[in-house]
């Protein structure tokens, strides 16, 4: 192969790659180098998210380790009306697919089926596609779930992809 063809298969490689990962980085949910959400530690028989990070109305997913060993994921946003929400990363009908939803401005859009839901009906409209509601509230400085919850509710994330 001459050098100059090598050179422009090189170059072109290089350029795939890097659109590659300007794509990953810009669409996160994606699935291209999705990291894992942090892993929270119960204290007491209950998780507790400071209301500080969680306020700026992003998506923020977690995990937690259930008591019956399911590796459970979740997320919680402040939505546009200004009310901190919380619910399972699944619905009723997706969750075998165990991809889970990702955030499109005031949206959350299953990884499976691509339904959008408004983030003002998430913990009011349940069932069918709607994401899987926890309950949760503020208590001081905190957004606080129950251990229970998440317990009560581990069956959706049996299909996730760890």
């Amino acid at each position: 192969m001459p050098n100059q063809t090598r050179t422009t298969l090189i170059s072109a490689t290089l350029l795939l790659l890097c659109a590659t990962a300007a794509l990953a980085f810009t669409f996160p949910g994606s699935g291209l180098l999705k990291s894992k959400p942090p892993l929270l530690t119960p204290e007491n028989g209950q998780l507790a998210l400071p209301l500080d990070q969680i306020s700026d109305g992003k998506a923020h997913h977690f995990r937690v380790l259930s008591d019956d060993g399911t590796m459970v994921t979740f997320f919680v946003l402040k939505s546009k009306d200004k009310v901190i929400r919380a619910a399972m990363d699944a619905c009723d009908v997706c969750y075998r697919a165990g991809l889970g939803y990702t955030q499109d401005g005031d949206f959350m859009v299953c990884g499976n089926c691509g339904q959008r839901f408004a983030s003002n009906k998430i913990n009011v409209i349940k069932g069918g596609c709607n994401p899987a509601p926890l309950e949760r509230v503020i208590q001081g400085q905190n957004l606080v779930i129950a251990m229970a919850d998440i317990n009560k509710n581990s069956w959706y994330s049996k299909y996730q992809k760890q």
